[in-house]
């Protein structure tokens, strides 16, 4: 085992709590209280410090919650030839639909396929600073920052695509309060989707996924789902549907594939 496995943390930054991991010993929770007109991370990186204590010299990959981050789905085109042209398209599709706030966003790009869509993923660029400096003033070495759906995307990815059918599937993401719902088809990424959730999203979520499908116009009615749960999923309880679950936290302190 290398001396970077053994000096590994993975943090997983949620709004309301931090979750940390040090190599294979036991997970840590630090709950976070959400100030009124606060951006909805500024409590959780203001915990973050006194979280990292005692990791000096560690590597630390930190997943963000979705709640921090916006996303586009860039249909795959012949006509951007370098990645800044991708990038000049993907700020264009997300300023039409945010405004004037794109502008303070930090863009990645994600390849889902070759000659697939590319996925766009927009943070809050103080974010992406402060998370930069506190790791820096902590003494570790910041290797990643990933959004969850990036995250769980790039661990599941063999169950996601790898099945008899192509791969057509609805994956579900739970956070508090709202859900992100993708839905690939045969291998390619056609929607990406967020949405309040109330306490019932568990017995409604066969509703939920029809209601998506309406709104997309979409024909296939695919009834398999990957769920990302906050807490324990009931995999039975909707018999015509085929689900499988997988826990949230572990999924977002995980590393490498799943």
């Amino acid at each position: 085992m290398s001396l970077l496995w053994r000096n590994h943390l993975s943090v997983s930054l949620c709004a309301e709590r931090l979750v940390l991991r040090a190599n294979k010993a036991k997970t840590d929770t630090v709950p976070v209280q959400v100030r009124a007109g606060d951006a909805e991370w500024r409590a959780a990186l203001e915990a973050l410090p006194a979280a990292l204590a005692g990791f000096r010299n560690f590597e630390v990959s930190i997943v963000l919650a979705d709640q921090f981050v916006r996303y586009a789905l860039l249909p795959w085109s012949a006509a951007p030839k370098s990645e800044e042209q991708w990038l000049a398209l993907a700020r264009h599709r997300l300023g039409a639909v945010h405004g004037a706030a794109a502008a303070e966003w930090d863009i990645k790009l994600t390849e889902t396929a070759p000659r697939g869509p590319r996925l766009a993923c927009a943070i809050d660029r103080a974010l992406v600073g402060e998370l930069s400096a506190v790791a820096a003033a902590a003494g570790v070495r910041l290797a990643s920052v990933q959004p969850f759906l990036v995250a769980a995307f790039n661990r599941l990815k063999s169950r996601l695509l790898g099945t008899p059918d192509g791969g057509s599937c609805w994956l579900v993401i739970e956070e508090p309060g709202r859900l992100t719902l993708c839905f690939i088809q045969r291998g390619a990424w056609i929607a990406i989707r967020s949405r309040r959730a109330g306490r019932d999203w568990r017995a409604m979520l066969p509703e939920i996924i029809e209601r998506e499908r309406a709104f997309l116009a979409l024909s296939e009615h695919c009834t398999r789902v990957l769920v990302c749960a906050q807490g324990s999923f009931d995999t039975e309880q909707h018999a015509a549907w085929h689900t499988n679950a997988v826990s949230y936290s572990e999924l977002a302190l995980a590393r490498g594939d799943a």
